[in-house]
């Protein structure tokens, strides 16, 4: 081995099928060979390497899962990725403080099963949750479909440890529930995507486990009214946990990739969840049912849990099922004012028509977070070339109606070339500044976020 990767006492390798193991996440960005990967299993360990790395100019590429959408862990230039993936301790659950303390090589829905199984809950749920790990979770501030009642990863997040690139060992945030001591550290690491420093621990509140759910399945002949109805509703002052919608083109491909039993003579659906007091819920469904109806919909109520499981199952499975359609899918998460929902909607159903390429949109309506899939062949040049000049446009639209161009999936590389099209230069040089007070030399995650 390299004498410059050479760490004493640290799993470490630079073995071609290890490299390029690490070499691509979920995105479509291109892959690239890092210099080595690297496994700790301490925060010490953690600490070793990144100073090893400040002292001889490598980057350091924090990764979880690598089910990353923006290209967040995917090497650029001379670098060791740093792979949490033996760091997947759950160390303390506080059930009288309602706290738990997680390395972040845990998966989210392994700490959920074992938050449920002691009547708590853990809300944020990415479509990876049975994949994905809470340090990437943390890093991309990831949402989910319970984002609509519950918020975010970052509204979770009490307390962080993590190494910045002097190798030095931070804590930032506690116990308590409140805390306002000088500049809130805690929340500038959440969503950095491994530029600012490696995440070693993290503290999450945690909720009592509601005590029931009901699922409802509400059918649209048509796509503008499944919009509207996530308004009305939401300005109903009912606030689901979830409202999920998928778009006819979503229902066909899950039929055709996994049966379930979804209608495929309907223009978009909503899948909508309400937890609480059982009293209290069952008058708020009914509320939901009634705005529904006026706009046409067709209620299904989901008898059971194995009942509920099975619509859950078909809406986690969209991703997989695209990939039947065709070879490539640039997947943007959007996101617009609630009230605009139906209006991008149909603007990126026109968008699709003009160009003859096929866009999927479903996604966490509620929040008006929709994820927009690009269908191409990356194959096909010209094809791919359309399909990636129709992301510009995507997020025309969106900016247009006051909205991002990112809900949770980050900037990484793929986004980077967008940024400033939302973030002016003024906001733009404050970031960049933040960045260079963390990491003078540049080695977190370096070409990430900023280009």
């Amino acid at each position: 081995m390299d004498n410059l990767l050479n760490i004493p006492g640290i799993e470490i390798s630079t073995g071609k099928e290890d490299l390029l193991c690490y070499s691509f996440d979920a995105s479509n960005a291109e892959a690239a060979l890092p210099m080595a990967v690297a496994w700790p299993r301490k925060t010490d360990e953690v600490a070793r390497i990144i100073k090893h790395a400040y002292e001889n100019n490598l980057g350091i590429i924090s990764r979880g899962a690598g089910t990353g959408m923006a290209g967040a862990s995917v090497p650029r230039g001379r670098g060791i990725v740093l792979s949490f993936e033996k760091m997947k301790k759950i160390l303390d659950v506080d059930t009288r403080n309602m706290t738990v303390v997680v390395e972040p090589g845990v998966i989210n829905g392994r700490l959920q099963k074992e938050l449920e199984y002691l009547g708590f809950f853990y809300p944020p749920d990415p479509a990876s949750l049975n994949t994905c790990t809470i340090g990437g979770n943390v890093a991309t501030n990831a949402g989910g479909p319970r984002a609509l009642k519950y918020g975010v990863t970052r509204d979770y997040v009490m307390g962080i440890e993590a190494v910045i690139p002097d190798g030095a060992v931070i804590s930032t945030g506690g116990k308590t529930h409140k805390r306002v001591v000088g500049y809130d550290l805690k929340g500038l690491l959440v969503g950095s995507e491994g530029t600012l420093a490696a995440i070693t621990k993290i503290r999450l509140k945690m909720l009592p486990l509601p005590e029931d759910i009901i699922t409802l399945l509400v059918l649209f002949s048509d796509l503008e009214a499944s919009g509207t109805a996530v308004a009305k509703i939401i300005s109903s002052k009912v606030i689901p946990r979830t409202m999920e919608l998928l778009d006819r083109s979503s229902i066909e491909a899950i039929e055709n990739y996994k049966p379930t039993g979804l209608p495929a003579d309907v223009d978009a659906l909503l899948l909508i969840e309400l937890d609480g007091y059982p009293a209290t819920i069952k008058k708020e469904a009914e509320r939901v049912v009634d705005i529904c109806n006026t706009l046409r919909g067709e209620v299904i109520v989901a008898e059971d849990t194995m009942a509920r499981e099975r619509l859950w199952e078909a809406r986690r499975s969209i991703s997989p099922a695209l990939y039947h359609l065709k070879p490539t899918k640039i997947n943007e998460d959007i996101v617009v004012p609630r009230d605009k929902v139906p209006a991008v909607l149909v603007e990126l159903r026109k968008l699709s028509e003009s160009s003859g390429i096929k866009i999927i949109s479903f996604g966490h309506a509620g929040d008006g977070n929709i994820h927009v899939n690009i269908m191409v062949d990356v194959n096909n040049k010209e094809e791919y070339r359309k399909g990636r000049e129709l992301v510009k446009k995507v997020f025309e639209i969106t900016l247009k109606l006051g909205g991002s161009i990112s809900g949770e999936h980050g900037i990484g590389l793929m986004k980077a070339p967008y940024l400033n099209m939302e973030v002016k230069e003024k906001e733009l040089g404050l970031m960049r500044g933040i960045k260079g007070v963390f990491d003078p030399k540049g080695i977190m995650n370096p070409g990430k976020i900023f280009g």
